[in-house]
């Protein structure tokens, strides 16, 4: 059998490690946001039927006019159809309106506006807030629900904690690769960003919950069996559930990033890093939590009362 729990400070060191450069990029560069946090201005714009004309065209325009930041995305691009763009960029005045209107028709051709509008940075502001916000209380609701759930276990709150600190790895990981990926590739956290991030947060989840619960029914059927002999039995026989379940996400998930573009492959490249995360976490991380909790191994650490005794469910 695998031993996964006599093997966890390994797991939960490695970890660490994928951590730190994320970490390090996330203190020195910051994590790069797009209008949807910072302020900007929206675009969207059809040519007429027939016009060649693709999102690279659109953006060399909006270059040429200043805005290398923007970002554009394809609407409409049926063959026949009008094309039509969605453009997301720093803020565009009235004047800058008309002057990149004009520089459309002259690169392009003729173009209508289908909607115009700009996002103050205060409003900015307000959707990071919003956004924080939606992550805290999802990770508190979570870790009250688990408590509930887990209530008839001996202290039932270190399954939530358990699972807040495994989905806080998760969070930390995205995070960190979207810091790293912002400082070589340019790329920028949008509001897709956020939606892929609770969506992370659901899978890291579900995945611990699974080992939990096998936990919880093992610690009936054997009772007075060691407590880490327990947590690893319910891992290993969780196990080809949990790799097999996410791998089914996986493949789907990699074949839609492969034949997609724009704002949607990059949604996807952050649900494929939270999803290996979240279960990779689960069973490295979550549960070894609980053991390390219930031995309070931490006392050993440095060396200072040490207990060797093991806790016994029940």
């Amino acid at each position: 059998m695998f031993d996964i729990i006599g093997k966890r400070y390994w797991f939960i060191a490695f970890s660490a490690l994928i951590l730190v450069p994320g970490l390090i990029s996330i203190v020195l560069n910051g994590i790069p946001v797009s209008i949807d946090y910072k302020g900007g201005t929206v675009y969207y714009m059809e040519f007429d039927a027939g016009t060649a004309v693709t999102d690279a065209d659109v953006g060399a325009v909006y270059a040429a006019q200043g805005f290398e930041d923007a970002q554009v995305v394809t609407v409409v691009a049926k063959e026949g159809a009008a094309p039509g763009f969605q453009v997301r960029s720093t803020e565009i005045l009235p004047e800058g309106k008309a002057a990149l209107d004009a520089a459309l028709v002259t690169a392009i051709g003729p173009h209508k506006t289908l909607r115009f509008e700009s996002v103050g940075a205060s409003v900015g502001r307000l959707v990071t807030q919003n956004a924080a916000l939606a992550v805290l209380f999802s990770a508190l609701m979570i870790c009250l629900y688990l408590t509930v759930q887990f209530r008839h276990m001996q202290h039932p709150v270190r399954y939530g904690v358990a699972a807040i600190v495994s989905l806080l790895h998760d969070v930390l990981l995205v995070l960190g690769v979207a810091s790293l990926m912002g400082y070589f590739f340019g790329w920028e956290v949008d509001a897709l960003f956020l939606t892929a991030l609770l969506t992370v947060i659901g899978f890291s989840v579900h995945d611990s919950i699974v080992v939990f619960d096998r936990i919880r029914e093992n610690s009936g059927r054997l009772r007075g069996m060691a407590y880490d002999r327990i947590v690893n039995h319910s891992i290993v026989q969780t196990l080809d559930r949990s790799i097999n379940t996410q791998l089914t996400a996986l493949f789907t998930l990699v074949a839609i990033y492969v034949f997609s573009t724009g704002q949607l492959q990059r949604f996807l490249f952050w649900l494929i890093i939270g999803l290996i995360s979240g279960t990779y976490s689960s069973i490295a991380n979550a549960a070894p939590i609980l053991v390390i909790w219930a031995n309070r191994e931490w006392k050993g650490w440095f060396g200072r009362g040490k207990d060797d005794s093991l806790v016994t469910a029940g």
